[in-house]
C-alpha cells in the first residue's frame, strides 16, 4: 500500500503540535540535566532511570504505584528498579502497612544522587530561563502547571 499523495504541509501538524514540542523540550532538558550530572561525577544514570526517580516518594513507593505514575507496566518498572538497585540508588524494603508488599526507597547514596540531580535541574532551568527569558519561563511553567492540574482535577 502506498502512502497518500498529499503535500507534506497537510501533515505538518505531526511535527508542530503541543505533544511533539513538549516531548522535544523534555528530551533536551533531561539530556542537559544528565550532562550536568556527568560533569559533577554522576555518570551512571540514564534518562530511563529518571523515570523511576521522578516518581519515587522520599519515604518510599510501591512498585505498582511507581509503574502507574510512570505509565509503565510493572515488569518494565521492575527492570528499572533492578538497574537502579544495582547502581546503589534504591532498595526494596517491606511495606510497613503490609508486610507482604515491598516499597522502593532511596538509599543514602540515592539521596546524595537526588541532591546532585536537583542541583543539575536548577542549573538546566536557569539556562532555559536565560534562553527564553524569565517571563517566558513563568508563562511556560504556569501554563503547563494549570493544564496538568486541570487534568488531575478531572477538568
Amino acid at each position: 500500500m502506498s502512502p497518500p499523495s498529499a503535500p507534506d504541509d497537510d501533515f505538518r501538524w505531526r511535527q508542530h503540535n503541543p505533544g511533539r514540542v513538549l516531548d522535544n523540550a523534555l528530551r533536551r532538558f533531561e539530556e542537559r540535566v544528565l550532562e550536568l550530572l556527568r560533569e559533577a561525577g554522576q555518570t551512571q544514570t540514564r534518562r530511563s532511570h529518571v523515570n523511576l526517580t521522578r516518581h519515587l516518594d522520599l519515604h518510599g513507593t510501591r512498585i505498582t504505584e511507581l509503574a502507574r505514575r510512570a505509565a509503565m507496566t510493572n515488569a518494565a518498572m521492575t527492570e528499572l528498579i533492578d538497574q537502579c538497585e544495582a547502581l546503589g540508588l534504591v532498595e526494596r524494603q517491606p511495606d510497613p502497612a503490609d508486610k507482604r508488599a515491598r516499597v522502593v526507597c532511596f538509599t543514602v547514596a540515592g539521596l546524595a544522587w537526588l541532591d546532585a540531580f536537583g542541583q543539575a535541574v536548577a542549573a538546566a532551568q536557569a539556562e532555559m530561563a536565560a534562553e527564553i527569558g524569565q517571563a517566558g519561563m513563568a508563562v511556560v511553567l504556569g501554563g503547563l502547571a494549570r493544564y496538568a492540574q486541570a487534568r488531575d482535577e478531572g477538568g
